[in-house]
């Protein structure tokens, strides 16, 4: 069950609760076109927060490209209640969801470093201030952010 997480605070250590916003977004591509819906995104990590215990403080979502940073509404409110300490943690069924551009991923490991943004869970693994744990939330996210470069070579080729 997940209720605490340790913050190194000079010093000292101390628990923190962990209030986390589920945030789920999907493209505005069409839907038949997207890995998995807003709807669906919710409901599975509902589920799993359900199995294991993780409070879910707000609820965020948004169609909306992650390509350019700066760009989604919804996700700039995220960061805006993380700095403000409303939610210190962000549910997410995969950290691509979250960013696929450099510019909101240095938002995001601001955060972290800040010890803002305590953790990172997505369906499969979870992102916290250890280096290991950054470093893989950076590669995964410069996968995607790769993979949408690399789709706009293609359709330039294509034209």
């Amino acid at each position: 069950m997940e209720k605490n997480a340790q913050i190194a605070t000079g010093q000292a250590t101390f628990n923190e609760e962990l209030r986390y916003c589920l945030y789920a977004r999907k493209s505005s591509e069409s839907d038949e076109r997207q890995a998995m819906s807003i709807d669906s995104q919710i409901k599975e990590m509902s589920d799993l927060a359900r199995r294991e215990g993780i409070r879910i403080t707000k609820v965020l979502h948004e169609s909306y490209s992650a390509k350019q940073s700066g760009q989604r509404p919804v996700f700039l409110q995220l960061l805006a209640e993380i700095r403000s300490g409303e939610v210190n943690s962000v549910l997410t069924w995969a950290p691509d969801r979250l960013s696929r551009n450099a510019g909101d991923l240095g938002s995001l490991v601001d955060l972290i470093d800040d010890k803002k943004l305590v953790k990172i869970r997505t369906y499969s693994q979870s992102f916290t201030n250890t280096p290991s744990e950054k470093f893989m939330l950076i590669i995964l996210c410069s996968q995607a952010k790769l993979e949408n470069d690399n789709k706009g070579e293609s359709v330039k080729r294509g034209i």
